[in-house]
């Protein structure tokens, strides 16, 4: 790859997609997106955070035939219950409070193209249920609305945990998981391709030097061998990060935080259990991890205790209320140790 085919970074969608389909798995992948792309077929793409997943639905789309039609991306995890839904299928004049005009969904905007549904894991039961609608029928209504709306669009779906204890646990409905289901690509982690990432540090060199108009064209040799013997639990994500920052401050000393990390085991290995991602986590990422985790347990245990609360204890009006099964209702009441003295 040279690198004055990344002069333009623009100029060619298709083009700023390839780095990723370098390595030997990933050349599979891209032969199961040119067999799968030129059909209507759904598509659930999953593997770790950073990884690219979007890369292959971007890729999916580009080698179809909706490929002028729009890419419609949406975060199932960056948007509450009511937005979500209001964002995907939109909302008619009055629909609530704030509705002073009719908008259309992302459904809407994606016709004849695709839409992206980015951990499509986190999204609530409730907004499932519409969803299941628009794949059997290509047909949904506006928040607000009755008129049903004819939609031709495809869908991809993309999560970083495994859907099936979620179906086990009445977290993710199972008919939907079997929608989505029907051609499953797993993005390997970056430490499974390592032959992949001197490829991706000359395109995200090259990206970044024309993005700031500065930084250097290579790496040195010493800089190369660490990077590549780098496990990046972070994925592609974390090596683009730290290009962009070897570009932007014009110096290689950056990794040193890397060779920290390499230094330091994870909390996991302190404790003798294997780490999720990788055994050379450092111990402070894992901490960032772990804080998240727990601010969004107390987060849940709040809202539970206040919905609970707020229906006087009925199981089944406060599922409905926070748009999950009962059995998951009774799950969570159990994890969480609450009880009617909690009211």
């Amino acid at each position: 790859m040279s690198l004055d085919r990344h002069e333009n970074v623009n100029a060619d969608l298709q083009a700023k997609y390839q780095p990723l389909m370098n390595s030997a798995c990933m050349r599979r992948i891209n032969a199961m997106v040119s067999r799968v792309a030129p059909t209507d077929v759904t598509v659930l793409i999953s593997g770790d955070t950073g990884v690219g997943k979007e890369v292959v639905a971007r890729a999916l789309h580009l080698h179809s035939r909706r490929r002028d039609g729009a890419f419609v991306k949406i975060n199932c995890a960056a948007l509450p219950v009511g937005l979500l839904e209001s964002e995907l299928f939109g909302y008619e004049r009055g629909a609530f409070t704030g509705a002073d005009h009719r908008k259309a969904g992302k459904f809407e905007q994606a016709h004849r193209g695709s839409i992206f549904l980015d951990e499509i894991g986190e999204m609530p039961l409730s907004v499932q249920a519409k969803l299941l609608q628009v794949l059997q029928d290509q047909q949904f209504a506006r928040l607000g609305g009755e008129q049903e709306i004819r939609v031709d669009v495809r869908v991809i779906a993309a999560t970083n945990r495994d859907l099936g204890p979620y179906v086990a646990h009445g977290g993710f409905r199972e008919d939907l998981f079997h929608r989505l289901n029907v051609v499953n690509i797993r993005v390997p982690a970056l430490r499974e391709r390592p032959e992949e990432i001197p490829v991706l540090i000359e395109y995200f060199l090259a990206v970044y030097r024309h993005r700031h108009g500065a930084g250097p064209r290579q790496l040195s040799r010493a800089t190369l061998e660490r990077l590549c013997q780098y496990t990046w639990p972070g994925n592609v994500r974390e090596l683009e990060n730290i290009i962009q920052r070897i570009v932007v401050l014009g110096t290689e000393t950056v990794l040193t935080e890397l060779e920290e990390r390499k230094k330091r085991p994870s909390r996991n290995d302190a404790d003798g259990a294997a780490a999720s991602t990788s055994p050379h986590v450092a111990d402070h990422v894992v901490g960032l991890k772990e804080l998240a985790r727990e601010t969004a347990k107390a987060t849940e245990q709040a809202v539970l205790k206040r919905t609970l609360r707020q229906v006087q204890w009925r199981r089944v009006t406060a599922a409905r209320r926070l748009g999950i099964s009962y059995k998951t209702l009774l799950d969570k009441i159990k994890r969480y140790g609450l009880d009617l003295g909690d009211s």
